[in-house]
């Protein structure tokens, strides 16, 4: 049976063109639009139809009901796009004051002293500010905004975006993202090319009653090597916001890729983001990541490794405070033989929140001589909090090296009695068993983040127990 074929509707497209100075963002989502969203961004039919056919299946689709519970998440009251009074800019002055002033107190600028090849800015739905070092656009590197590359790069993009990696039948979040999607990253690096120093890219979601749906597509090719880092947050409302991005990274033989990210959305946030790498023959794909803030989140990197000798590596650290729940993990397919996953996944509970891990690991029946390390780590800071294990190995193979983890501690009165015999009041005993904990991880990331990410965690332990 063939598949039924997308058809546009030109008269909703050309109505959208004719409104489209006087658009306005308004909650709900609907057919009128997706096709508003496309003719804004002026893109090729074959991204519209994409679009409508994420839509279809968005509408066939249930909410997921295992892991947290998404009942209070009203998907009618979602503003699915706003646009800043802003365009894109490649100087951080000409960035209107108002947007430039959030981003100044989240660190924008000052990313820029740091040695990064490149940074992007996004406020909601619209990227405002992008730059890349020359050196590295002489080599054929592309660091661009996902919109723009839609444009410049369409073969590409349409190669690679929501095809093999993350289809747009994936799950009804995903299902959301490819019917909405908005900015976001795109990179390609060629051949050989070693992208020595981290390109960085800021989410802002800004609006009361938002979605951001931002997407990140990377293409390492064969032999080459890419730093990207994604810093995330969202200012403090009554109603419920949304995050479904959607994260593709693309690794060809001998090709490595390091994704570090710290997403910070405030407590009346749906963190339901996709993150996923396709990983080919002796490639590796590094996963570093800091959850925090959003009042749910629902974040599994994955990763296929379909060649020869493939690796992936995760590493994570997640923060549930009062009112909060943290379902992270990782998830790794090993499809091809040799192929080494190794996962980290660490957690911290404190004032009722609760946390869980939530993994996957598959082997194949081709998958021979694969290797597994998994390795769960809990701390749970008093009685009221919660951490919770939904570890899933399906092994289809007996030559196989596979070991797996799973420790739960809390911290006892004799560690904080002894710490604070020797002149630490009860906060900073606490805080420095909790930085203990999560040295790894804070070791793993560059050294401005890993500043940021010790801050953060002081400041929700702060709100969580002081």
């Amino acid at each position: 049976m063939k598949a039924k074929q997308i058809t546009i509707d030109r008269s909703l497209y050309d109505h959208a063109n004719e409104d489209r100075s006087t658009y306005k963002a308004t909650p709900g989502l609907s057919k009128e639009l997706i096709y508003d969203i496309s003719s804004q961004k002026n893109e090729p039919d074959w991204m519209l139809k994409k679009r409508l056919k994420a839509f279809e299946y968005f509408g066939k689709t249930d909410v997921p009901t295992w892991g947290p519970d998404l009942s209070a998440l009203n998907l009618d009251e979602i503003i699915y796009y706003i646009r800043p009074d802003a365009v894109e800019e490649k100087s951080w002055d000409d960035v209107p004051d108002d947007i430039k002033q959030t981003f100044d107190r989240l660190g924008i600028p000052e990313a820029e002293k740091y040695a990064l090849a490149g940074v992007g800015a996004q406020y909601d739905s619209d990227v405002i500010y992008h730059s890349i070092k020359k050196d590295l656009k002489d080599k054929g590197v592309i660091f661009e905004n996902m919109d723009v590359a839609v444009q410049q790069y369409p073969e590409l993009v349409q190669k690679y975006f929501m095809t093999q990696c993350v289809p747009i039948n994936d799950h009804k979040f995903v299902m959301l993202h490819a019917a909405v999607w908005s900015g976001g990253t795109f990179i390609y690096v060629p051949k050989g090319v070693k992208v020595d120093l981290p390109l960085q890219a800021y989410f802002r979601m800004n609006a009361e009653g938002g979605g951001q749906f931002e997407h990140t597509l990377i293409i390492a090719d064969e032999g080459s090597d890419i730093q990207y880092i994604e810093g995330c947050s969202a200012p403090r409302y009554t109603t419920n916001s949304l995050h479904a991005g959607c994260v593709e990274i693309f690794v060809h033989k001998g090709a490595r890729a390091r994704y570090y990210s710290i997403e910070n959305w405030s407590k009346n946030t749906y963190n339901l983001n996709t993150k996923r790498a396709l990983v080919d023959e002796k490639g590796v794909v590094e996963w570093i990541n800091g959850n925090m803030g959003s009042g749910v989140t629902m974040l599994y990197p994955s990763s296929i490794l379909r060649g020869r000798g493939a690796r992936s590596d995760s590493l994570g650290i997640a923060f549930a405070g009062p009112g909060q729940h943290q379902d992270t993990g990782a998830k790794t397919i090993h499809v091809a033989p040799d192929t080494k996953s190794t996962i980290r996944a660490k957690s911290i509970s404190a004032g009722g929140g609760v946390s869980s891990y939530r993994g996957l690991v598959r082997v194949t029946k081709n998958a021979d001589r694969s290797t597994v390390s998994v390795d769960c780590d809990a701390l749970i800071m008093d009685d009221q909090s919660r951490s919770d294990t939904h570890p899933y190995m399906k092994i289809d193979n007996n030559d196989v090296d596979i070991a797996h983890e799973a420790r739960v501690g809390k911290i006892g009165d004799q560690e904080i009695f002894y710490l604070m015999s020797r002149g630490l009041s009860q906060q900073e005993a606490m805080q420095l068993v909790v930085a203990g904990f999560i040295e790894p991880v804070v070791k793993a990331l560059p050294l401005e983040y890993a500043l940021e990410l010790n801050k953060l965690i002081e400041l929700e332990m702060e709100g969580a127990v002081g």
